[in-house]
């Protein structure tokens, strides 16, 4: 529990620390052939979370959420980079306005960590920097980079991209001292064991121990500093890894994120917690660790409030990028009940911003064409998607077995669902607007398949050509 020094007259620095597109994929959680010392010794010394998770898949609509501390679909904002150019419901308000009124100084970003940390990526109106009124003022934050003593108390946000899929992987793979071995990893079951996904996957635990290294650095900081008694750090994902069932997907590996909470001043450490924890409930959290009274319009919950419990994560796959999809969700950490409201799009939609980036869907593809898949492996290939799933978590944590058609199940399956319709009602969007942005990587992959098609052939067999460099290379082409 929170000690009772926490609303004492030194209100506490906060940090906000949000890796890029990955599931519980770090050593204190158990993952395989990736060590990360930074963020076990921070387990290891406040509390670690086992059952957190967003409210979208996909990295706008969940940080939306977060922004809010609000559910995206309720404000609007559960299309993936869409109402760039709509404002805020006038009743919602970012939580960082609610920090700034309370004397907060709020920081975006951080000089050391790969490419800066600046993210924000939500589905309103907004700009990084500036104040905020939500009319004609739109700023999020007060400054960037960098935490000074004279900005306490503050609260910083700072994005670890470097586990986002990207150009980079190649390069920070290559300067580990100790890149994975692609031959010590051990992939999901529903994943075929092939050398290429083996290769895959140890290059994004080479990107996680990157991302863990950032962590250090930041806590060295804060310790030169001699803050680090006075400040909350919150380590946390958007969203689940970039593969397969994960980022865009219902699924745990797209919902599950770790969740992990350090504050030597108020916290006692070495704890672990398996409350069912949404993502809203951070930003609720964060809003009353720094003593400010929650608005009435946050769904999220403080998780250190001794009356805290969360039944159920309420979540939404709704478009991305070209893909219209519609998709609800419940889990309490037992269960978990999918309503896919579009079964006619299958998993595998081919998305063009996701054939650059999952090898693995690559080969699979392939190998299922061979019929060289198990029954496992193929699920993510069927052509349509169970208009319903439901699984047990407890039993089947990798949801490799839909129970939604079994009769011992019927009366889970109408409890989740009913719920889900509550849930449904509850979270109606506050407005119809829906301004989506189609992205160039329709585009570009068209290109590639039509002026490139030996460099189309290497990705087909497992290859990341290089979407920015490509997309670049297209606009080129078009002026």
């Amino acid at each position: 529990m929170i000690s009772n020094q926490l609303y004492a007259q030194d209100r506490p620095n906060i940090i906000w620390l949000m890796a890029e597109d990955m599931s519980l994929d770090l050593e204190c959680y158990g993952m395989h052939a990736v060590h990360t010392p930074n963020l076990n010794l921070m387990s290891e010394q406040g509390v670690l979370f086992n059952n957190c998770f967003v409210t979208n898949p996909i990295c706008s609509p969940s940080r939306s959420a977060m922004m809010v501390g609000t559910h995206q679909v309720k404000i609007n904002a559960h299309h993936h980079r869409s109402n760039r150019d709509v404002l805020l419901d006038k009743q919602y308000k970012p939580f960082t306005y609610w920090l700034r009124e309370a004397g907060y100084t709020c920081i975006l970003g951080h000089h050391g960590v790969f490419d800066k940390g600046r993210k924000i990526d939500v589905n309103f109106q907004h700009v990084a920097v500036g104040p905020w009124d939500g009319k004609e003022q739109f700023g999020l934050f007060d400054k960037l980079d960098h935490f000074e003593k004279e900005d306490q108390p503050f609260f910083a946000q700072i994005q670890l991209k470097v586990t986002h899929r990207g150009d980079w992987w190649n390069e920070i793979r290559n300067q580990s001292d100790h890149p994975v071995n692609p031959d010590s990893v051990k992939l999901p079951e529903f994943m075929a064991d092939h050398s290429i996904i083996r290769l895959d996957w140890a290059r994004y635990l080479d990107q996680v121990e990157y991302m863990d290294n950032e962590v250090g650095m930041i806590f060295r900081e804060l310790e030169e500093k001699r803050m680090t008694d006075n400040t909350i750090v919150i380590f946390i994902a958007d969203n689940g890894r970039c593969n397969i069932w994960g980022k865009g997907y219902l699924h745990d590996p797209g919902l599950h994120i770790p969740l992990i909470v350090h504050y030597p001043g108020g916290l006692s450490g070495a704890s672990v917690r398996n409350d069912v924890v949404s993502a809203t409930d951070i930003t609720a959290t964060i809003m009353d660790m720094a003593g400010i009274d929650l608005p009435e319009y946050m769904s999220g919950q403080p998780i250190f409030n001794e009356g805290f419990n969360r039944e159920y994560v309420y979540a939404a796959r709704d478009l991305w990028d070209e893909i219209e999809d519609k998709s609800r969700a419940i889990t309490s950490g037992n269960w978990k009940y999918i309503r896919n409201d579009k079964p006619q799009i299958p998993f595998d939609a081919g998305q063009a911003y996701l054939e650059f980036y999952r090898p693995a869907v690559h080969i699979m593809r392939q190998l299922n064409s061979e019929g060289k898949l198990n029954e496992v492996e193929k699920l993510f290939f069927q052509k349509t998607k169970p208009a319903e799933e439901l699984y047990n978590l407890a039993n089947d944590p990798l949801e490799l077995n839909n129970l939604a058609k079994d009769p011992d199940y019927a009366s889970v399956l109408e409890n989740l669902r009913n719920t889900t319709c509550v849930y449904d009602e509850k979270m109606k969007p506050v407005s119809d607007i829906y301004h989506p942005i189609v992205p160039n990587s329709v585009e570009v992959l068209e290109w590639v398949k039509n002026e490139k098609p030996e460099l189309y052939q290497e990705m087909i067999e497992g290859v990341e050509i290089g979407l920015k460099t490509l997309s670049n290379e297209y606009r080129k082409t078009k002026r």
